[in-house]
């Protein structure tokens, strides 16, 4: 066998650059002794980052996996925050340590709202399939999936004392939820278009949606209390888990169905400033404050008055109008009726001011301070965090910006990366700043303004960069002093490209004026000190019949390749400037081209999708490959190697091999287009820039790629991923209606299913085996030497093949367990019915078995009550599911008295009490001293 080519991968190492990206919100959270205000969590593509914006550094990342995040919300104790993806699965990490440990998979796109309940025991999300799911975050599954919606959900709330939910949609329609029962029992139709934004005010007597105009319209609603017969009994009703102890007020009298449980009426509307939609809509976690705004930049403010504000300002109006009227009556001298002072909305919910922002607005988060502080953090468009803080009491309250994040990355698109030669200094350029980054540490080292950059290099030494602008500038800085040194009017268009001569003496660039020049680097006195500075000398210009898009030196300074706006790559002689070859094939324009270390390949990367590899000594094309999906936007080899990297408009970048013309890998993880990118001069590291706002820093590794398994794997993603997007699984007899079971079908619930499958497949095996040996001991009339056990069950500790399928189910993620079941073939199930009956017999994870045991006997009713088979296994389960689950129960009360008896002789013989009661008591005593003071004052 011949020696084969080697070739080592690229791993993703570090994403820097983006500030926060704009498809998720941002969110105030508190971490361990944190003070509150102080930390934000924006997403950054596929990651969380949490910033410290008094410092302005990131204090924690919260790692994502390959899709964008699309939600964030902390829960109400501020130790989880839930984040939802592009895929539709939500995650909970923790602050503390930032891990994750509970995953749910239900939606099938985008999630679009996110919210927990007063307690953070349960959480909702509504997602861009326009459904709406319930999950219980104790249990770590879904409880439910509410259907009802047409268009993406916008908001989805939960009632703090009742078992309610109040779900927006871009379908216009507002929907209240009745979760006891899970249907939606009444659609609010008053809006002309999309809802997109709602909040809860007036302790949820009132509720406040924002759409397409400029209108805030409000609601008021009414809860219809339950109107019981005197001294009727109180019907219990079952409890979940979860229900807090909430009674539904349901009227019982002649009224339509929805009027039962409450009533929305309008009660007016507030006028907005902006006369664009509203682009999201938030309170404090009071409720006090509102804050709103549209497409552009300044956020509105609107204070919401408390009962007794409401009631001090009208009785200032009614006075108001009794002068009035007054005055009325002595002018006209006839008896005037008694004034009539009505009360609007305005009265109640008042402008507070306006928050004019850097730029354009994407997201807004509040926080109600000590102090009757406010916080306001503003996530702009352009890549920027921005924290405003005022006071809402004070008459006039003006806004004080508190911080800025704007050092950590660009406000547009970075268009060109290049790395220093000694690979530790990485250069981005902007359409209005230019950054060099340590590559070790991903911090900026400078920050330079600048003009709309399109290329650029480090000159030889790494002192000074330069760069070809838009208006075909060349612009010399020098890094030691973050100064611009020279602007030089080189061209009278665009300049599309630079590249330095190998002799490390000069620089070529290329421009849309049609012209290639050679410049030489010189050292000149500076006019206003004694010291030298670098500027640049015209030698030489090329003129073309095209516009010049890449130009490129050959390593060994003969040849000079120029790619032209009419598809083709002129090749010319460096010393003469004669023609030498042209290179056409391709049908567009190409963008990008690169030359080998030993001067024997181009390599040409074309708005055609195409790259051709051609031969420097005949132009001749060795080989054309289809290589992205949209126009490839950069190509480079890497040095001392016939290997390349290519960067496309399909978001990915891939390395390819020129000799044999085969593609090694894709290095996925951008978000949107790739612009370009730079590899290091020892190749060990890539830097990219994309439309995302990201930049990313890729490593290569010692492990090599063995192509053959690389497509395989590839096969495999593409397998598992259609294996998620199949049918789902019907459960027999089920029509579709408003409530659906929360789950989806994913790769992971089809492997614990297997998994299941396999375990059972084995314990029939060895059930068998011991039948074989106990008719063999029968046989022989002696003990026969048991069958070896199977390799598994030794490897797991020498477990019994019984226990060891209650370890699989154990092992199946508590929110994929039911999708797993409903996977699970019906042949299957017997067998396991009379597993759990001899684990319930056992005692063994009685919750855990008892929760498959119904889940099963919902989905396969049929079939399980017309087999003859089960009944008798059906009757025991039905005895030792009750008489354990009756023993559990005892058990936990039982322990439950214990600890409060425990409770009550810590605190007699301590004279300590537990914190809830000491409140409650301090209250109390504050209340007696208040009242005997108030007797002493009358005394006296």
């Amino acid at each position: 066998m011949g020696l084969t080519k080697q070739y080592l991968r690229y791993v993703a190492s570090a994403v820097f650059g983006v500030i926060g990206s704009q498809k998720a919100n941002i969110a105030y959270v508190t971490l361990r002794g944190g003070e509150k205000g102080r930390y934000v969590a924006v997403a950054a593509c596929e990651h969380v980052f949490i910033w410290d914006v008094r410092k302005g550094e990131k204090v924690l990342i919260l790692q994502g996996q390959k899709h964008e995040v699309t939600f964030l919300c902390p829960s109400p104790d501020g130790i989880h925050i839930a984040v939802g993806y592009e895929d539709g699965a939500v995650r909970i990490f923790s602050l503390m340590n930032g891990e994750n440990n509970v995953s749910f998979n239900g939606h099938k796109s985008a999630v679009s709202v996110i919210h927990y309940d007063k307690l953070g025991a349960r959480l909702v999300t509504g997602s861009k399939d326009t459904d709406v799911i319930v999950w219980d975050i104790i249990n770590e599954c879904g409880l439910y999936r509410l259907r009802g919606h047409k268009d993406v959900i916008t908001q989805a709330l939960f009632l703090k004392d009742k078992n309610l939910l109040v779900t927006s949609s871009k379908d216009s329609f507002v929907k209240w939820w009745d979760l006891d029962t899970q249907h939606c029992f009444q659609t609010m139709v008053g809006h002309r278009s999309e809802v997109w934004g709602m909040v809860l005010l007036k302790q949820e007597n009132r509720l406040l949606t924002g759409s397409a105009d400029s209108e805030l319209r409000a609601w008021d609603i009414n809860y219809l209390q339950q109107e019981k017969a005197e001294g009727e009994p109180e019907v219990k009703k079952g409890k979940t888990l979860l229900d807090d102890d909430e009674e539904e007020n349901e009227d019982e009298a002649e009224e339509s169905l929805e009027e039962r449980i409450l009533s929305c009426k309008k009660a007016g509307s507030i006028l907005r400033e902006a006369r664009d939609r509203v682009v999201s809509l938030t309170s404090d976690t009071k409720a006090r404050v509102i804050a709103c705004h549209g497409n552009d930049s300044v956020l509105e403010l609107f204070t919401v008055l408390s009962e007794e504000e409401v009631q001090k300002k009208m009785t200032k109006k009614m006075k108001k109008a009794k002068k009035k009227a007054a005055k009325a009556q002595e002018d006209a001298g006839e008896e005037a009726a008694e004034p009539m002072v009505e009360r609007m909305l305005k009265d109640e919910i008042i402008r507070l001011t306006n928050i004019k922002a850097s730029s354009k607005i994407r997201w807004v988060d509040c926080l109600s301070c000590a102090g009757g502080e406010l916080k306001v953090a503003l996530l702009l468009q352009n890549n920027t965090v921005e924290t405003y803080t005022l006071k809402p009491s004070d008459k006039t309250p003006t806004a004080n910006k508190t911080a800025r994040l704007t050092l950590g990355g660009h406000r547009t698109d970075v268009r060109t990366l290049a790395f220093s030669t000694d690979n530790l200094a990485v250069l981005s350029a902007s359409g209005d700043t230019v950054k060099v980054w340590n590559r070790s540490t991903l911090q900026v080292i400078r920050t330079m303004a600048c003009e709309y950059a399109l290329c650029s290099l480090f000159v030889p030494g790494d002192r000074q960069i330069i760069l070809g602008t838009k208006s075909g500038k060349l612009q010399i800085f020098e890094l030691a002093s973050g100064s611009l040194l020279e602007t030089v009017d080189a061209h009278g268009g665009a300049l599309w490209s630079l590249c330095l001569a190998p002799d490390q003496r000069g620089i070529v660039t290329g421009s849309a004026d049609k012209t290639v020049k050679f410049w030489d680097f010189e050292l000149i006195k500076d006019e206003g000190s004694s010291q030298k500075r670098l500027t640049v000398k015209h030698t030489r210009t090329l003129q073309l019949e095209e516009d010049v898009l890449c130009v490129k030196l050959s390593p060994d300074h003969r040849l000079l390749a120029v790619s032209l706006l009419d598809c083709t790559v002129k090749v010319f002689y460096t010393d003469t400037l004669k023609f030498f070859l042209s290179l056409y094939g391709h049908k567009l324009p190409v963008l990008c081209l690169d030359i080998s270390h030993d001067n024997t390949l181009i390599a040409t990367g074309s708005a055609d999708r195409n790259v051709k590899i051609w031969g420097l000594d005949f132009g001749d094309c060795h080989r054309s490959m289809f290589a992205h999906d949209d126009s490839v936007m950069f190509l480079q080899f890497v040095p001392k190697t016939h290997l390349f990297f290519t960067a496309g408009k399909d978001k990915k970048i891939k390395q390819w091999d020129a000799d044999k013309f085969e593609h090694i890998q894709t290095l996925e993880g951008h978000h949107r287009e790739v612009w370009c990118l730079t590899i290091s001069p020892n190749g060990d590291h890539i830097v990219s820039a994309s439309h995302d706002k990201s930049l990313r820093l890729w490593e290569r590794t010692r492990e090599p790629i063995i192509l053959d398994e690389e497509r395989e794997m590839e096969r495999e993603a593409e397998f598992e991923e259609s294996m998620a997007k199949g049918d789902v699984p019907v459960v027999p007899g089920e029509t579709q209606g408003e409530a659906a079971p929360a789950g989806k079908k994913t790769v992971e619930t089809v492997k614990a299913a297997e998994r299941i499958m396999e375990a059972l497949e084995l314990f029939r095996e060895e059930a068998r085996k011991m039948e074989e040996h106990k008719y063999a001991c029968e046989r022989a009339g002696k003990e026969v030497p048991l069958p070896k056990p199977n390799p598994i069950l030794v490897a797991f500790g020498n477990v019994t093949p019984s226990r060891y399928v209650l370890d699989v189910i154990k092992k199946v993620r508590s929110s994929e367990l039911e999708v797993s079941l409903l996977v699970l073939p019906f042949p299957y199930v017997p067998e396991l019915l009379t597993l759990f009956n001899s684990y319930i017999q056992q005692g063994l994870e009685v919750e855990l078995v008892c929760r498959c045991l119904f889940f099963l006997l919902k989905i396969h009713f049929g079939q399980i009550s017309s087999n003859q088979m089960l009944v008798s296994v059906i009757d025991e389960l039905r005895n030792n599911t009750l008489s354990k689950v009756r023993e559990i129960r005892d058990v936990m009360g039982f322990n439950s008295a214990a600890l409060q008896f425990l409770q009550r002789e810590i605190e007699s013989k301590e004279d300590v009490m537990f914190f809830a009661e000491a409140t409650g008591q301090l209250k109390e005593k504050k209340k007696k001293r208040r009242r005997r003071e108030r007797a002493i004052l009358t005394i006296a």
